[in-house]
């Protein structure tokens, strides 16, 4: 059984091939998911975009108010880095939602996916980084809300720190942010998440998989989270176009199976989103993304023959 995969066709807004995000890779990834069997009828889940009450629960009311009619000044749409038009704010809003949609969906089986979202840029009250809404942390807020989850953590593995997320949760004992990021990367100037385990330039597939194995320890020390949220990013490839920390694509699948391996052991719930990655050559920047799919489409196999054994 494939895992719940969240994507909607306006995950994609159109910026051109020239802007430096890579906009077009989500739909890249859904040709690629398809082609591999991890993506159809059987498993995808097609969001709404998300509601102001639901992300004023992550943002400040006026912010997000502003943010899903893209009523930005200018100083606010260049610290956001991508153009004033009706479709960035609606991919923000899809985004949010899938996130949330896939959160749900992992409540109930235990692992699912969205194709895009990762914004965790966005702080509370503003926009950065091409992240316009934390779709992570209007997620996580629902859920808090509602009472699907009494305590959720953050594992945040893109290259950059996951610094709006942490802003967004200071002080909330009920979310857990952790970060593993390059110390010399993007935003200059770091918040401060309950456990940041900053890298240096180059640390290599050995030094960066040591350190996810720390950060694994800290989300799944103390009192066990209800909800796992983690930030794929591949943007710690050697070869991307803003990485700095020199992991093999080996080294992509190897932090997948680790992180899936340990936290479903555990017997959490986890929710994975795409986070960042950027290149020239979105085709096969995509194929990275789709790692983590099929790594998760491997551990739901092994769970699903291990369930049909203890019950054999």
């Amino acid at each position: 059984m494939l895992p719940p995969a969240a994507f909607h066709p306006d995950y994609v807004a159109p910026l051109g091939r020239a802007h430096r995000f890579p906009m077009s890779k989500y739909g890249y990834l859904r040709e690629a998911l398809a082609r591999r069997g991890l993506l159809g009828p059987g498993n995808l889940l097609t969001p709404s975009p998300a509601s102001l009450e639901e992300i004023a629960r992550a943002h400040e009311p006026s912010y997000a108010a502003r943010a899903i009619d893209l009523q930005l000044d200018d100083a606010e749409i260049r610290r956001l880095g991508l153009p004033r038009i009706p479709l960035v704010a609606r991919r923000a809003r899809l985004a949010a939602a899938g996130t949330l949609l896939a959160a749900r969906a992992a409540l109930e089986t235990g692992l699912a996916l969205n194709a895009a979202g990762g914004s965790h840029h966005a702080g509370p009250d503003f926009a950065s980084g091409f992240c316009l809404l934390n779709d992570v942390a209007v997620a996580a807020a629902a859920l808090l809300a509602e009472g699907r989850a009494r305590r959720v953590a953050v594992l945040d593995l893109d290259v950059h720190q996951g610094d709006g997320t942490a802003l967004i949760f200071a002080g909330d004992a009920r979310v857990l942010t952790v970060s593993v990021h390059a110390e010399r990367n993007f935003p200059a100037r770091k918040a401060v998440s309950d456990l940041d385990i900053p890298l240096p330039d180059a640390t290599g597939d050995e030094g960066y998989l040591g350190a996810v194995g720390v950060a694994l320890d800290r989300v799944l020390a103390g009192p066990p989270p209800d909800l796992v949220f983690y930030n794929a990013g591949v943007d710690i490839w050697s070869g991307d176009r803003l990485g700095r920390l020199g992991v093999s694509r080996d080294g992509i699948a190897a932090r997948e199976r680790l992180v899936l391996g340990r936290v479903r052991a555990a017997g959490l719930p986890l929710v994975c989103v795409m986070g960042g990655g950027y290149s020239d050559e979105p085709e096969e920047l995509a194929a990275r993304h789709a790692i983590v799919f099929e790594e998760a489409a491997c551990a739901a196999a092994q769970a699903s023959s291990s369930a049909a054994s203890s019950s054999a």
